[in-house]
């Protein structure tokens, strides 16, 4: 019984990650041990809140919407868009790695699952200046991260190779044992009471940093994003402190590029926080208008969504008092805006096909009515008179006046009224580009203007930066291998997903295309259970394209 104990694979994190690399392990016989520090309940972690996108090149699904996609197309985007430095050695082998294993290893193996996806692929990240995604790849699970997480605890408990698996709840590791340079155990505090286990490896898929609001700002990038902010939310979990960072740091592992973050501009404070500074990320309507904390137009360039989110936090990192308010009115709220995360989205959760239909026709009521009545930055009223007063009130300044807000609307209205002929505004000629794609015209309003009396009331939402995703970490080789100084394994340590920058300590670089964050979770994890169980795999190669 010792001998088995201690040839067991410790997996420390319950998240995506760690439910991918222990299904692995019981797919080629390796017993396995699963700790996660949370219940039960919470089994999945931040997973179980996500939308679901991810990242493919290649797909069928693809070709059904008529996208020729290639690896060297995206292969090209990835390394412009990452701007990887010249010693990012791993994050581009681990870049590569993705780019020709992910429509293999995770689109078809999780389509083997029973997990599909929504039948239009979506267009996302398209570049502010710069293209980035060429093409549209964002492919969204249709279920959402919940369906994801829970098909695959499924999968997990009912394997046939089951009485190999041993879940513990409750467990927090504190820190790993090391014989003879091998790391062999975890200890910890599980009920009040100290733990230890042994083991031939231990995996850490314990997820990032940017629960730990305190060190996000410790490490924040100035040069990108401005000074730290003071307003930020938390759009992780507290749990993702980055504890076990610090841990493999005492061991001799490499720890890199944690200024390298995912966050929103969108942010608005959660209306029935479960913890302190909990933040929702919106998804902003394209005919809303962002204003600075003055009710001023951002410009002469305007803020936009869904073309370069790095770009977009580093405008607003970088306004007056590091927050904005997106302009709007009830007919803009109900048809384009979107609440980021499974737990709002009912009908893609519930794979409700019929009430998706509904709210694409008639705009989703039930997010609007949670927008407008519970969530406190979430302003409406009939003047612009009202609605500065309201926007004055919940900062406690008096920056916004009713004049100014006149001043940002009025000329933008009556371009519209003038009609598609005259429109000479970027946001209007951005609008009608993005309706040539159907996935983003079906969500989009035609030319709508911000004060029109059949789509009153006026609405404002203040918006702030919300933490959410590490693509820095742990740097590890394309085995999921932690590396020490000297670019060495550290025998019997490996990381996956968010712990280790989704590979390599750093797959994205400084920029994701997005979707490139659940699937890379299940491809490290995959490839970290292969490699424990001895399977080997090709090294990629790609042709050598552009990589600026």
């Amino acid at each position: 019984m010792q001998d088995a104990q201690n040839n067991r694979v410790i997996v420390v994190g319950g998240g995506i990650a760690g439910i991918v690399t222990a299904l692995e392990l019981l797919e080629h016989g390796q017993p396995v041990t699963l700790l996660e520090r949370g219940t039960r309940e919470r089994f999945g972690g931040l997973a179980n809140e996500a939308f679901g996108g991810m990242l493919f090149a290649g797909t069928d699904l693809q070709r059904r919407n008529g996208i020729a996609d290639s690896a060297e197309l995206l292969r090209a985007d990835w390394y412009r868009a990452a701007e990887f430095a010249e010693d990012d050695h791993w994050p581009m082998r681990w870049a590569d790695t993705y780019i020709q294993r992910s429509t293999s290893d995770v689109y078809q193996w999780l389509r083997s699952h029973g997990i599909g996806f929504v039948p239009a692929v979506q267009w996302v990240e398209r570049g502010e200046f710069t293209a980035l995604n060429t093409l549209p790849r964002y492919h969204v699970i249709w279920g959402t991260g919940w369906h994801l997480t829970q098909t695959l605890i499924k999968a997990l408990l009912e394997h046939p190779q089951r009485g190999l698996l041993e879940l513990r709840f409750g467990h927090r590791v504190e820190q790993f044992f090391q014989q003879q340079d091998r790391i062999c155990g975890v200890q910890g505090e599980a009920d009040g009471q100290p733990f230890e286990l042994h083991g031939r490896a231990v995996v850490v898929a314990s997820g990032g940093i940017n629960g730990n609001l305190q060190r996000v700002r410790q490490v924040w990038d100035r040069a990108r994003y401005g000074e730290p902010p003071q307003l930020l939310l938390n759009g992780s979990h507290p749990e993702a402190d980055g504890h076990l960072h610090d841990q493999v740091a005492e061991l001799g592992g490499r720890v890199l590029r944690l200024g390298q973050m995912w966050n929103y501009a969108a942010g608005i404070r959660h209306p029935q926080p479960r913890f302190a500074d909990q933040g929702l990320s919106l998804i902003p309507p394209r005919s809303a208008l962002w204003l600075d904390c003055r009710g001023r137009r951002v410009g002469p360039h305007p803020m936009m969504s869904g073309f370069d989110t790095h770009q977009l936090c580093g405008r607003l990192g970088r306004l007056e008092d590091q927050y904005g308010w997106l302009l709007l009115n009830r007919r803009i709220l109900l048809k384009e805006m979107a609440i980021s995360g499974s737990e709002v989205n009912h009908a893609f959760r519930e794979r409700d096909s019929l009430r998706l239909i509904r709210e694409m026709l008639f705009g989703n009521r039930a997010q609007a009515r949670l927008l407008l009545e519970q969530c406190p930055d979430v302003l409406s009223a009939d003047s612009y008179e009202a609605l500065a007063q309201q926007m004055n009130a919940l900062v406690g300044n008096h920056k916004v006046s009713a004049d100014q807000l006149r001043a940002s609307v009025e000329p933008y209205d009556a371009m519209i009224a003038r009609g598609p002929r005259f429109h000479n505004d970027a946001q209007l000629r951005r609008l009608r580009q993005l309706r040539n794609w159907r996935g983003d015209r079906l969500r989009l309003l035609k030319n709508q203007p911000i004060n029109d009396p059949k789509a009153l009331p006026l609405v404002a939402i203040r918006v702030m930066l919300l933490s959410r995703k590490s693509m820095g970490g742990i740097e590890t080789d394309v085995q999921s291998r932690v590396l020490d100084a000297a670019g060495q394994p550290i025998p019997g340590l490996y990381a996956v997903g968010e712990a280790c920058g989704f590979g390599g300590g750093g797959i994205s670089g400084i920029r994701s295309l997005e979707g490139t964050f659940l699937s890379g979770c299940i491809l490290t994890a995959r490839i970290a259970g292969q490699a424990l169980a001895g399977i080997s795999a090709s090294s990629p190669t790609l042709p050598q394209g552009p990589q600026q």
